[in-house]
């Protein structure tokens, strides 16, 4: 494994930025699918940790139609609100709505946090799935109005940031309901072979704005050895798309319906899994 946390040298953040939020969804399934074959090419299994809220889940939508060895990946999720399984309210409960229930990944291979079991206990219980679990090969985020990105929120709430942070940590308080969460912390999401995160609408302009400008918000403390990839839609950086000095940003044109994505039969199979909770 790679260095943690405060060990791990950080690279770049990197700003691309897409026209409207469709070029932004369709960019986003075509890194998921490069990721993935690159993890194939090298032997391995690919190891994403999904992104929870309402930006990512037209990308899971989009992955349905992509033709790949869905035996070979392995899934994980970057935070859980604790509510019962199968709530409405859950970031796993959407991720198996639009994607996972329509494809063939095992069901074993689908490792849900257990946020049912509250804070403490499941982050206890997550911090054992993840042990012994290599860098990720790929950790899909958000950005909240407050600068959040996965349960890891602004102002006194712990980030795990440090050298010696748990890979899971218990969320209490939250400034956005449910209170109660768990969260991977900031240094386990930075062990990724690539960390992308996603950002559309005006409303996230503010949090994208101070990130730019320096301020340590919550996304800017998951720092990754390779850098992060911001996928940013037009209105949400800001008047003309372009970066300040020093910035590294690339204004990323409009690209065909689902761009990247393997077309072709599915192989795999649909199957409306029943089994998911």
């Amino acid at each position: 494994m790679k260095p943690k946390g405060a060990d791990a040298v950080a690279g770049p953040t990197r700003w691309h930025v897409l026209p409207t939020r469709s070029a932004l969804e369709a960019e986003a399934s075509g890194r998921v699918a490069s990721a993935a074959r690159n993890a194939f090419a090298h032997g391995g299994r690919f190891r994403i940790v999904l992104a929870g809220g309402e930006t990512p889940r037209n990308v899971y939508r989009n992955l349905v139609a992509l033709d790949t060895e869905w035996a070979r990946w392995e899934v994980y999720f970057g935070d859980e609100r604790c509510v019962a399984r199968g709530d409405a309210e859950r970031n796993d409960r959407m991720a198996f709505d639009a994607w996972l229930d329509r494809v063939a990944i095992p069901r074993e291979a689908i490792h849900v946090i257990p946020a049912e079991k509250g804070p403490a206990a499941g982050a206890e219980a997550y911090r054992r799935t993840l042990a012994g679990v290599d860098d990720f090969d790929l950790v899909l985020l958000g950005l909240g109005e407050d600068g959040h990105t996965a349960s890891l929120f602004p102002g006194a709430h712990e980030r795990g940031e440090g050298a010696d942070a748990p890979d899971a940590l218990p969320v209490f308080g939250a400034p956005k309901p449910p209170p109660e969460r768990v969260s991977m912390s900031a240094a386990r999401l930075g062990r990724s072979r690539q960390v992308l995160l996603l950002v559309a609408g005006e409303s996230k302009r503010d949090a994208v704005q101070r990130w730019r400008g320096g301020e340590k918000i919550p996304a800017a403390s998951v720092r990754c050895e390779a850098g992060v990839d911001v996928l940013v839609e037009g209105v949400a950086f800001g008047p003309g798309g372009k970066g300040a000095k020093g910035e590294l940003v690339t204004p990323v044109p409009e690209p065909d319906e689902l761009a990247g994505i393997a077309r072709g039969s599915r192989k795999d199979g649909y199957r409306d899994r029943k089994d998911r909770y």
